[in-house]
Parts: C-alpha cells; structure tokens; sequence
C-alpha cells in the first residue's frame, strides 16, 4: 500500500520562504503524475501545482505562478514543493497526491497534509 507523507510546513512571516516534500513509500512515483493541493478554512481544496512523471511538464495555479516550484527526484520517490514571498492567503493545509498516470490529473493517494501558516 502506498503511503505519501508531507513534510516542512510550519510557520513563516509573509515573504518568507518554506520548502515542502512528499515522500512515498510502498510504491514508486516514477511514472505518475503528482501533484499539491491545499485547503484552508471555508475553501474547497485546489491543485496548486502539478508535475508530469518525467518532470517535463508542470501546472500552477494563477495564484502561485512566479512564487512556487514543483519538483521531483524520482530516485529519492520524492515530490518537492518550493514556496517563496509566501502571502497571508497561502496559509492553508498542503497535501500530496499521486495521479494513475504520467498526464492524468485523477488521483489514487493522498497524504495526511502538512500545515503552513503565514503570519504578517
């Protein structure tokens, strides 16, 4: 059973910077499709950003482009999320999630989330 758990949230000053992983365990991501999410209080979850299996294609939402980087290391069964200048609104809980292929945005697993809170 593949397991996905987040790490590295926790709480910055706006413009300040966190850096969040995903770690899988029991199956690799190598050819699927990954993904973060976030969900804060009173608003439904949204994709903030996606990658391709290979890497080679990414997706980010209009209210992160420019702030937040995707990435993986396939060898380390690793999904990585960079977010800087962090803004109050990006306070919300980030979670993982694993696709059912390189390109489909339909996802089979889910970590447990980790919290980011942005104060001013």
């Amino acid at each position: 059973q593949v397991q996905l758990v987040e790490s590295g949230g926790g709480s910055v000053q706006a413009g300040g910077s966190l850096r969040l992983s995903c770690t899988a365990s029991g199956y690799t991501i190598r050819t699927y499709y990954m993904a973060w999410f976030r969900q804060a209080p009173g608003k439904e979850r949204e994709e903030v950003a996606g990658i391709s299996c290979d890497g080679g294609n990414t997706y980010y939402s209009d209210s992160v482009k420019d702030r937040f980087t995707i990435s993986r290391d396939n060898a380390k069964n690793t999904l990585y999320l960079q977010m800087n200048n962090l803004k109050l609104e990006d306070a919300a809980m980030y979670y993982c999630a694993m696709g059912l292929y390189c390109y489909t945005r339909t996802f089979t697993y889910w970590g447990q989330g980790t919290q980011v809170t942005v104060s001013s």
